[in-house]
């Protein structure tokens, strides 16, 4: 086809928001790369273009100019506008413009595994369901405090606004320090404090920069499904160790995994099932490391709440090899858009994982740490824990007052006295898959214990047919509501 007839073709929007020279470059790009439009061939002149199309001669000229200034037209004056000869020439496209070019290079062994690391964990998303688990109650956090915070370090501009360190706002990480060791039993300085954008770059700069291809980690299961794939794309040796009312197994563990390089643990508070470690599982866990020189990442997720007592103690508290990293996350206290976390490092691995995080993303926003730093200082971190601990205990009250008048015999509740969730048995019969497909059909979110159960696993890791249930989102009103429909749901 004629050139003049190939553009005078071009289908211009003349009521879109995207300015018509604007559109006219775009389609004469995508005429040129896909071969419609060879190498060397002579363009109309601008204003004949602009005659053909409908449109004014400057149109035309700002489109040429931009092509040029790209380097796929070239010109002179007096000779005339031609598509580049150093461009190859393009076969035409055999697909459609807006289908997905292929993968002309595969990706690496590692790229593969970080593409798809991520594919088992599902969160849920659209408006917000009961009893979706694990969620804080956003209704509660004091966000007009927030804003005003933020609006006042915008104001002044007190933080430095270029690059700071990796390792985090030196501040936020001395009142940390301060809040991790009166409430939690950690033995830190704020050096050993490093802030990451939520728990998940804490795992995996921890796997990329402790454990070599091959080397073993112990992973609960069932468990995080989060903390599968940052050790999966390291190339770890993924060592399922089951759980029960004590929490991990650490002799099951130390049996079958001998010589595993690191173990990853939830003692304040195991997901899904609710449990708290025992003391002498602690101690067992401690021994087991310090002889075999292994790694024990210890995430405490959500150890603030805890409803028959106060917060347990940390492990790393325990900890006299400095064996035990400790991983924070401020998602469930505060709000998992924030993507703000820490780790708690033994004195010589510190500076090493600042190091890896910098290679990661230099370091995590300035602001937002900033604002944070002033919203503990002020009072308002403990005044918001301490609301949200009373309200999720009345929430959890509602939660099991309503299973046990409405559905005792369909369901059996686990342990209650810690978290954001709560594990329950299905006691009717029903399968798991069906119990989930009905309760999402009346409008509940539930997920299944199998969903947290490590993909190699076997038997020995094996969950009874249970879901989790969240409870801590939910006003009492809604969750007596969402039991209703769920009771109509299992009971159908």
């Amino acid at each position: 086809m004629h050139v003049h007839a190939i553009l005078a073709a071009i289908p211009l929007e003349r009521d879109a928001a995207t300015p018509l020279f604007r559109q006219l470059y775009l389609r004469m790009k995508e005429a040129i790369l896909s071969g419609a439009v060879q190498p060397t061939v002579r363009l109309p002149a601008t204003r004949e273009l602009g005659r053909l199309l409908k449109v004014s001669r400057q149109t035309v000229l700002a489109a040429y100019e931009q092509l040029m200034a790209e380097g796929y037209l070239e010109g002179a004056v007096g000779k005339g506008t031609f598509v580049s000869a150093s461009l190859p020439a393009a076969a035409r496209r055999s697909a459609p413009p807006d289908a997905a070019p292929p993968l002309v290079r595969p990706l690496s062994a590692r790229g593969e595994a970080m593409a798809s690391a991520m594919a088992r964990v599902r969160h849920h998303d659209g408006p917000l369901r009961t009893f979706r688990m694990s969620m804080p109650g956003l209704d509660l956090f004091p966000f007009e405090v927030w804003r005003k915070l933020e609006a006042r370090h915008w104001r002044r501009r007190e933080v430095p606004l270029g690059y700071g360190g990796a390792a985090g706002h030196p501040p936020l990480r001395e009142l940390l320090c301060a809040y991790l060791k009166a409430s939690r039993g950690v033995r830190c300085m704020p050096e050993q404090i490093v802030i990451t954008n939520g728990s998940q770059q804490a795992l995996y700069l921890l796997a990329q920069l402790l454990l070599a291809p091959g080397e073993g980690v112990w992973l609960e299961s069932p468990g995080y499904q989060g903390a599968l794939a940052p050790f999966a794309v390291a190339g770890a040796k993924i060592c399922p160790v089951p759980v029960d009312a004590e929490g991990m197994d650490v002799a099951y563990a130390a049996a079958r995994y001998p010589d595993a390089r690191m173990a990853f643990a939830t003692p304040s508070h195991q997901l899904p099932l609710g449990a708290t470690m025992s003391l002498a599982r602690r101690l067992e866990l401690l021994r087991w490391a310090e002889a075999k020189r292994a790694w024990i990442v210890e995430d405490d997720y959500d150890s603030e709440y805890r409803y028959t007592g106060p917060p347990l103690a940390s492990l790393q508290g325990l900890d006299r090899a400095n064996c035990v990293i400790y991983v924070g996350t401020l998602s469930k206290v505060l709000f998992p858009g924030l993507r703000l976390g820490y780790v708690v490092a033994p004195p010589a691995l510190a500076a090493p994982l600042a190091r890896a995080k910098a290679v990661v993303d230099r370091h995590s926003p300035i602001v937002p740490q900033a604002v944070l730093a002033d919203f503990i200082q002020e009072g308002h971190f403990a005044r918001h824990i301490r609301r949200t601990r009373d309200a999720y205990g009345e929430r959890r009250i509602a939660m099991l007052e309503a299973l046990d008048s409405r559905m005792r015999g369909l369901l059996a509740c686990g342990p209650s006295d810690a978290g954001l969730d709560l594990c329950v048995g299905l006691m009717n019969g029903l399968g798991e898959e069906e119990a989930v497909a009905r309760a999402s059909a009346a409008g509940v979110d539930v997920r299944s214990l199998s969903y947290y159960v490590n993909p190699a696993a076997g038997p020995d890791c094996a969950v009874p047919p249970g879901m989790l249930l969240g409870f801590s989102a939910f006003t009492p009103a809604q969750i007596r509501a969402g039991v209703r429909r769920l009771e109509q749901a299992l009971s159908a």
